[in-house]
Order: C-alpha cells, then structure tokens, then sequence
C-alpha cells in the first residue's frame, strides 16, 4: 500500500469512527430527552392538578426559568474564550479545567443545554399550562378554548422573550457564566 492509498485509508477510516461517534451521540440524546420528558411530565402531571393554582403557577415559571437558564449556558459554552479558561488553568483557579471540558465538547453541551433541557423544559411547561388553563376555565366558568389560548400565548411570549434576553446576556457574559456553571458542576460532583 503506497502513501497516498494508506492516506486515504485513514480519512476514510476516520469518516467511520466521526459518524459512528455522532450516531451514538444522537441514540443518547434521543435517550436523554424521552427518559426525562417522561419523569418531568410525571411529575407535573401528578402535581399541577392537585395544587392551588399558584402553586401550579410558581412550578409553570420554575420550568420557564430553568430553560431559560440552560439556553444561557449553551450559547456561553459556544462563543466562551477558551485563552481566558486556559490562562486561568494554568493559574490553579478552581473549575477552569472543567470549563475547558465544556469548551471542547461545546457541541455536546450546547445540544444538550439547548436541545434537551431547553426544549424539554418548553414542553413540560406548555402541558403545565394546559393544565392550569384547564383549572382556570373551571373556577371562573370561562371556555377552555379561549383560556387555553390566553395562557399557552403567555407562556410562548415569556419562554421567547426570556431566551432573547437570555441569550443576549450569555453572548456579552459568556466566560462568567460558563465559569459559574463549571463551579457549579464541580460542586454537584463534589470536585477538588
């Protein structure tokens, strides 16, 4: 086998491994995001109707919040500096290093942030507030039809709005808050 044969070999060995790798990626996102719809509907499922209303509410927003968050998160890991983290690692500063991780994975974690836990979050919180228009609808005697639409309007134009400022601040803030989401990490697994 010449040089060139042996090169193309390698790339094409190489194409194998990259797809092989993105397939498995995928078969676990798809995993991820079915295993955690269904406990996070679950729950809101068996809580949102036997609650007060603003109880239902306060989860509805919990829910909001938490996808808007991880939308933060993942635009921050995609446009992070990685020479601010790498200045950092080499000056012992706590949770660098696990920035830096998320910097090399930051399609992963940025999938994953946006895709999983963000959209997941969209749904359960537009089922929630079916729910809650659903309870509204019967305490006032008003059509769900109508109540329905009023709420799951309410609830897009927050998620939207929230994202877009959201991701405005991560873009401008994007070091601080991955640095904030390492020690976070490295809090959760307990890292030195």
């Amino acid at each position: 086998m010449n040089k060139k044969e042996y090169s193309e070999k390698v790339k094409k060995d190489n194409r194998k491994s990259h797809f092989s790798r993105n397939v498995s990626w995928v078969i676990k996102i798809v995993l991820a995001s079915f295993f955690l719809s269904l406990i996070l509907s679950f729950m809101t499922d068996s809580i949102i109707p036997n609650v007060p209303i603003v109880l239902s509410v306060i989860v509805l927003f919990t829910f909001i919040l938490i996808g808007i968050i991880f939308d933060m998160i993942g635009v921050s890991v995609t446009v992070a500096d990685a020479e601010v983290f790498h200045s950092m690692a080499s000056k012992k500063v706590k949770s660098a290093k696990t920035a830096l991780s998320l910097i090399k994975i930051n399609s992963k974690v940025s999938s994953f942030c946006n895709d999983v836990i963000g959209d997941v979050c969209g749904i359960i919180s537009g089922s929630a507030g079916v729910t809650i228009a659903m309870t509204i609808s019967k305490i006032f005697n008003l059509s769900f039809v109508v109540t329905s639409l009023i709420v799951t309007s309410i609830i897009a134009s927050i998620t939207i709005g929230g994202k877009a400022l959201g991701k405005s601040y991560a873009i401008n803030k994007s070091n601080s808050i991955l640095y904030s989401f390492a020690r976070f990490i490295d809090l959760v697994t307990l890292k030195k």
